[in-house]
């Protein structure tokens, strides 16, 4: 039995984020055991909560994860944690499934976040509205940008029923953002300071969370795929350009028997010469193109290892790094690898979101797309994939010779054998 809160809000912007770290910042400092998850297709937040929490954060969601590895990453955290919080994806009922449905698959209640900065009252009206809709069980409400202690006090006696859990005033300094979401904690200065006083302006009811009752989660069967990679090595990119990779990706590909070895592109380093397939996941090589440009040594070595039949399998930042050319914010154009004949160029909009599957000969591959930028190339798609719920065309799928390239970030472990082909020489 552990304590449990699924923390959500009507919108994005309310700050779920915000007071989910610092919520678990303070739990921690109580020291509870805290463990984090993250509804929904996800890297950035999970490494913030990951530095709030000091604990792995882990991807929860009832399609692309599967109802099964969610049980399963439940209860192992159940097992090792006395609070397990759960970070909802925009609104309480946004999304196919939704929070509210892992909410209720799991038997969690939701702790809601209102941006209470510009209401008062209205806050019960929009709190019930959010508890009746599905309905959910609501454990209480985390008032965010709260002006005073007469303010919440507004606030808590609209909730009626409902307790005001928390609240949390104004920020004077926020988490910083960009264009794929919040800055990288490793960049932000002082961030654990910042955490720290996050979690020291939570006006935090002790009382309302000692009669939180329990949650069981029911121990989940954690069945291991076959060993099919068992021999091979595989170099993945792993630096401030390439740095969005689900950490189950990794778990999956070591649990079919293959050996990781990271380098670093940004560093120049070439591909390691022992490896059986290379993985460039996503990141912001936007940011550094002019690096990458100039980094010899790791692009000959790609080359040499595409040029020699080496399997690379290369998703969203790790395609952009492969193209010609990638033109930056600024619109200035910058020589890449070369692999994946075309340009790239930065869009001021958002050019993909959402889930998606793939169609494999072994099945569907889960997984979702998140970019903001756009590849011209007169290359023909060997796939596309299908967005979820809609079933519409997704995103293409490059094949140009040993490389697949595609704006489709793969979560392997809703398919380990699909996944495992992309890393074994196609005969």
């Amino acid at each position: 039995m552990v304590k449990a809160l699924l923390v959500a809000a009507v919108s994005s912007g309310q700050g779920k984020t915000t007071a989910t770290a610092a919520l678990a910042r303070k739990l921690v400092r109580m020291g509870q055991r805290v463990r984090v998850f993250k509804c929904g297709p996800d890297f950035i937040d999970p490494m913030l909560l990951e530095r709030a929490s000091g604990a792995p954060v882990r991807s929860l969601d009832l399609w692309m994860v599967g109802k099964e590895l969610c049980s399963q990453q439940l209860a192992q955290a159940a097992a090792q944690a006395d609070v397990i919080l759960i970070e909802g994806v925009m609104g309480l009922y946004d999304g196919t499934p939704s929070s509210a449905d892992l909410s209720r698959e799991f038997g969690v209640p939701v702790m809601a976040v209102i941006d209470a900065g510009a209401m008062a009252q209205t806050a019960g009206a929009l709190v019930h509205g959010l508890r009746d809709y599905g309905p959910v069980e609501m454990a209480g409400v985390i008032a965010n940008r709260v002006a005073s202690e007469g303010h919440a006090k507004m606030v808590a006696s609209s909730l009626r029923d409902i307790p005001l859990f928390a609240t949390l005033p104004k920020q004077a300094k926020s988490l910083p953002e960009r264009h794929l979401g919040l800055v990288l904690p490793g960049e932000v200065q002082d961030i654990d300071l910042l955490l720290d006083d996050l979690a020291d302006q939570l006006v935090f009811d002790e009382a309302a969370w000692d009669r939180l009752p329990p949650v069981h989660i029911a121990p989940a069967p954690a069945p291991s795929p076959e060993a099919v990679l068992a021999g091979k090595a595989i170099a993945i990119a792993r630096d401030a350009a390439f740095m969005f990779l689900y950490p189950a990706n990794l778990e999956t590909l070591r649990a079919m028997g293959a050996t990781l070895e990271f380098f670093s592109p940004l560093a120049d380093e070439a591909v390691p010469t022992e490896a059986d397939a290379v993985y460039l996941p996503g990141g912001y090589p936007e940011l550094h193109a002019e690096q990458l440009s100039q980094a010899a040594t790791w692009q000959a070595s790609i080359r040499a290892a595409h040029a020699a039949g080496t399997p690379i399998f290369a998703e969203c930042g790790g395609m952009m790094a492969l193209a010609d050319t990638l033109a930056d914010q600024a619109g200035k154009t910058w020589n890449m690898a070369g692999l994946l004949p075309g340009a790239v160029a930065m869009q001021p909009r958002l050019a993909g979101l959402g889930s998606q599957g793939l169609d494999t000969p072994h099945g569907v591959l889960r997984g979702h797309t998140f970019h903001y930028s756009r590849l011209a190339t007169g290359v023909t798609p060997a796939a596309y994939t299908v967005k979820h719920p809609s079933a519409i065309q997704g995103e293409a799928v490059y094949q140009v010779g040993s490389l697949t390239a595609s704006y489709f970030h793969a979560y392997f472990a809703s398919n380990p054998a699909a996944s495992a082909a992309l890393f074994l020489r196609r005969v």
